[in-house]
């Protein structure tokens, strides 16, 4: 039907062999990667940290696909840049560079003919070139301010012709100077968050306390000499499954949950004559407004409960959050 079978002739567990081979293989290349790093890789993070301009990534076929990840994570991770499609550089394309950027050139090669033909324009633009290569002695390599060795001994596909072990050789060099810049130029986690406002990361790291919590009088609280039938009324009105038991001063000394509920009713407590403070939690958790909301998540973990009293600094009931909240911001 035009698919090859899957060969299975020589035993069950062939494909899995094969894979895990596929896996040492390039293992094997990144780990020798490592091992031969030398002053042309802290050259290149030196030139990347100088550039005044972005860092410009270009490669054809299977480098082109790594260059355009290499660009998204250095972009993600404090260090300006853009991937440009080598064949599109030609037709006018080049007219985004300038001689205060660096262009990242990929190929396993070096001679690759898309990438050769913008060595000239580049060279009268002044723009200085970080090869990434599988061959020091090509012309891409030769033409290079800085040359990083990421040849490998043995791809993985078993025909010896398919990009695989030296792609992801590239892609690991890539991953390596974006890390490094990231470290070089004191890249935080604030940062990353502000890189990645749409995603989950964005939401842990930049979500403050007071940015999902009830407020004013959506704030549940009772003082602790009302009677439990009160606690109950507030806690129905407030819908949190939860109120926080007040002193005389309106400052939080206790909670009282849905689960101290069933544990008075259990016990045959009257409602009508005991106060908050006979049954209320003493001494309840609490957090900042200012802190993160991936911190309210830790602490109710911690702690086991699902809901948090939020005091400023004066030990003032500011607000109140459950485990829903949180939910419902995409924090959890």
């Amino acid at each position: 039907m035009g698919i090859s079978k899957l060969k299975t002739s020589n035993s069950a567990t062939a494909p899995l062999q094969l894979a895990r081979e596929v896996l040492s293989i390039e293992a094997r290349e990144v780990q020798a990667l490592a091992e031969r790093l030398d002053d042309s890789f802290v050259n290149a993070v030196e030139l990347i940290l100088q550039c005044r301009g972005r860092v410009v990534v270009t490669g054809i076929g299977k480098s082109g696909h790594i260059g355009n990840k290499i660009a998204a994570t250095l972009a993600s991770t404090g260090t300006p840049a853009f991937f440009m499609h080598p064949a599109e550089a030609s037709h006018g394309d080049l007219g985004m560079i300038t001689q205060d950027d660096v262009v990242i050139a990929l190929s396993n090669s070096g001679e690759a003919d898309e990438l050769l033909a913008l060595l000239p324009p580049l060279k009268r633009i002044g723009t200085p070139i970080i090869s990434i290569s599988g061959n020091r002695h090509s012309t891409l390599s030769k033409a290079a301010a800085v040359f990083l060795d990421a040849h490998v001994t043995q791809e993985a596909c078993p025909l010896g012709l398919a990009p695989t072990a030296s792609t992801t050789a590239a892609l690991a060099l890539g991953d390596a100077l974006a890390v490094t810049l990231l470290d070089q130029r004191g890249f935080s986690r604030e940062d990353f968050a502000l890189a990645h406002p749409g995603g989950s990361i964005g939401r842990r790291l930049l979500l403050h306390v007071q940015d999902v919590m009830r407020s004013g009088d959506d704030v549940p609280g009772i003082p602790r000499v009302s009677s439990l039938k009160d606690g109950l009324l507030e806690m129905s009105r407030k819908g949190l499954g939860m109120t926080a038991v007040l002193d005389e001063a309106g400052k939080p000394v206790g909670i009282f949950t849905d689960g101290d509920l069933r544990r008075a009713f259990e016990a045959g407590i009257d409602i009508h004559g005991t106060s908050m403070g006979d049954v209320m939690h003493a001494d309840p958790q609490t957090i900042a407004p200012e802190q993160l909301a991936v911190d309210a998540v830790a602490l109710m973990e911690q702690y086991s409960i699902s809901s948090l009293l939020v005091v400023d600094q004066q030990g003032n009931l500011v607000g109140a959050l459950n485990m829903h909240d949180l939910l419902m911001a995409k924090v959890v």
